[in-house]
């Protein structure tokens, strides 16, 4: 984290100057005009607005229904991919410093020896060895809502939500596409708060997003419809303080009996509290949960038959909720017809629990839609401050309708596999799931569980796979896998990835080849030349006058030597940039491998170590492109595919 850079200031240096415009940000009415309209402060409500109050000189407002923040949990299973995203936004230290860490998980079924008993089958490894520098962890969902909402009031921009408001209608008035200075978005909003009953106030927007879950008003004034299939089957959840001698109340644990349902157990930060996740009966046809008028005692019965011959003893049920299994996903995730995308921008965006839903167990609702989220942010960033066409607004739709696909149909097979009774080995010819085929399932789809095998594919900010066999475990399309380095100017130990902030920036990772990177003529220095010199090179091109060189497009590179036998003063003048309204050096754009502890990057990436590369990293940690390290021309082309150049003074 750098700071100090226009002058010192003491204090917390992650308290950010108010920005000019931040007066009356917190005034009890809605604001008239906004830039962009962000519906619902969940998880994708806050991911969304947290990137955007980065940027002041964008309006945003962000509206909720509920009187004040969430206070008591819903989801609570934070993917490893979700932590490398919550470093991005500088929160991911106190996360992991209150969070329970999934570190294994065992496997339970009926005892072939006395079926109505259960006995552990095996014992494994949560996530496989090198998968991410971050564990998968388990917080309740409000802590996760309070560190957002610490960053957003934090931020130039001050943002802070607007509660106890709900969304009456939304409409969209036709606009000229690429035509950004009009707000046809119309929204209305009663007051709902004691003090203001009934009260109806109207926001125009550029832009509306509609993060409000699965009855989302924002999705019917579209027109859209969540469409899928109900496994009717009825599943109950609760949080609870209990006394048990059943061995693995602290690991996760995913439990089949053999006639009384499954159980799957999810350890609770601060040691004592558990999430129980119990099947309960089948639902008739049409039949809802709620006709069942099921209570806590209910699902407390239920877990105590499932965990035969253990005992549970609940002391006190924090939080509990039933709901019916069933998977549903929208054909397009914003306003714009697929016939018309060629002549209209989209102006409505809807993310989350709004466009897909599924079952909770696999840990995959939150993580998923704060991915919405953040795929979503810089791109409408981007586009209002005029760095970006606005044709990159069709790429969210596109690629998160996809990845929901993805996990729908994941998540199909799983909570079939989860809710099915367990084979009877006595008779070969039985009905059911061998417990061993569930526990094989659940180890292979460890990396989809984990959020890291979500995949983009080619468009306008994503490239082909040419020269993809210049980095083999970096892959394009896919998030960039952090390793560890050293960085060269101060010898500090850190992760290459842990350079990518939400800022909106792209980033340009150099990985030299072999030659001495000081040497005339290196592909290093030829590269460091054609950024900084010519008129194609796309830092020079599309960073604004007068503004940091990196601004825009953050250039990095990392060499094959140790650290200690490179000349920092030697280095290309380009990686040593003068910033700020001083002209002070900033000495954090070099990198080495971490030679010392053996995890060399060059190694862990498969990098083509004789000739290098250019890996170009997206806002959003997922990577654009790789092309050789000479390719001058191809990577200036890939930015002039979708950058607009800035406004001349």
């Amino acid at each position: 984290m750098q700071f100090h850079l226009n002058g010192f200031k003491p204090g917390d240096p992650e308290i950010s100057e108010p920005a000019e415009n931040t007066a009356g940000a917190r005034a009890d009415a809605l604001p008239e005009e906004v830039d962009v309209l962000i519906v619902g402060s969940g998880p994708t409500g806050l991911t969304l607005a947290t990137q955007l109050a980065a940027f002041p000189d964008i309006k945003t407002c962000i509206v909720e229904q509920k009187p004040g923040p969430l206070q008591l949990g819903q989801a609570d299973g934070i993917a490893c991919r979700t932590v490398e995203m919550f470093e991005a936004f500088g929160f991911s230290h106190r996360l992991l410093k209150e969070a329970y860490w999934v570190n294994e998980i065992s496997f339970w079924k009926p005892d072939d020896k006395q079926r109505d008993h259960i006995v552990r089958t095996d014992r494994i490894q949560d996530t496989e060895d090198g998968l991410s520098e971050f564990p998968h962890v388990i917080l309740n969902q409000a802590r996760v809502h309070d560190f957002y909402l610490n960053v957003m009031r934090n931020s130039p921009s001050r943002l802070e939500p607007a509660y106890s408001r709900r969304l009456v209608d939304l409409a969209v008035a036709e606009s000229a596409a690429g035509d950004l200075s009009g707000h046809p978005v119309t929204a209305r909003f009663e007051r709902i708060d004691p003090e203001h009953q009934g009260q109806v106030e109207t926001v125009r927007a550029r832009f509306a997003i509609g993060c409000d879950g699965a009855r989302s008003t924002v999705r019917k004034s579209l027109g859209r419809e969540l469409r899928g299939e109900s496994a009717n089957q009825a599943w109950g959840v609760m949080d609870v303080l209990a006394i048990t001698d059943f061995p693995d109340i602290r690991l996760k644990s995913a439990i089949h009996s053999a006639s009384e349902g499954s159980i799957l157990i999810i350890p609770r930060e601060g040691g004592y509290l558990v999430r129980l996740y119990v099947e309960l009966d089948k639902l008739n046809e049409n039949e809802r949960v709620s006709n069942r008028q099921i209570t806590a005692d209910h699902l407390i019965a239920a877990a105590q038959r499932i965990l035969r011959p253990y005992t549970l003893d609940v002391k006190e049920v924090a939080w509990w909720s039933v709901y019916e299994i069933g998977q549903r996903l929208c054909d397009k995730f914003d306003d714009v017809p697929e016939d018309q995308e060629g002549s209209r921008l989209p102006r409505v965006f809807i993310a989350g629990d709004a466009c897909h839903t599924h079952s909770p167990k696999a840990g995959q609702g939150m993580n998923v839609s704060m991915q919405d989220g953040f795929n979503l942010g810089w791109k409408l960033a981007a586009v209002l401050r005029g760095q970006s066409s606005p044709r990159i607004l069709h790429t969210y739709s596109a690629e998160r309708q996809t990845v929901a696909k993805e996990l729908i149909d994941f998540d199909r097979k799983f909570a079939q596999m989860f809710s099915a009774a367990p084979k009877d080995p006595s008779r070969p010819d039985s009905e059911g799931v061998d417990p061993a085929e569930f526990q094989r399932y659940f180890v292979k789809q460890g990396r989809f569980t984990a959020g890291t095998e979500t995949r983009y594919y080619p468009s306008i900010i994503c490239g082909e796979a040419t020269h993809q066999d210049l980095a083999r475990g970096l892959v394009i399309g896919m998030r960039f896998h952090s390793a560890p380095v050293i960085r060269l100017g101060d010898a500090k130990p850190m992760h290459l990835g842990h350079t990518v902030k939400a800022d909106g920036r792209w980033r340009v990772f150099a990985f030299a080849d072999a030659q001495e990177p000081a040497a005339p003529g290196s592909p290093i220095q030829a590269l460091c030349a054609f950024l900084a010199e010519s008129p194609r090179s796309p830092v020079r091109k599309y960073t604004p006058a007068g503004a940091d060189i990196d601004a825009v497009i953050d250039v990095r590179a990392v060499f094959q030597q140790d650290h200690r036998t490179l000349a920092l003063e030697a280095m290309p003048g380009f990686l040593l940039p003068r910033k700020g309204r001083y002209g002070l050096i900033d000495y954090e754009k070099m990198f080495c491998p971490d030679l010392k502890s053996g995890n060399d990057i060059f190694d862990m990436r498969g990098i083509d170590r004789q000739h290098g590369c250019l890996v170009v990293v997206r806002p959003d940690q997922y990577i654009a492109h790789v092309l050789p390290l000479d390719a001058h021309a191809e990577l200036a082309s890939f930015f002039d595919g979708f950058m607009e150049s800035p406004p001349t003074r």
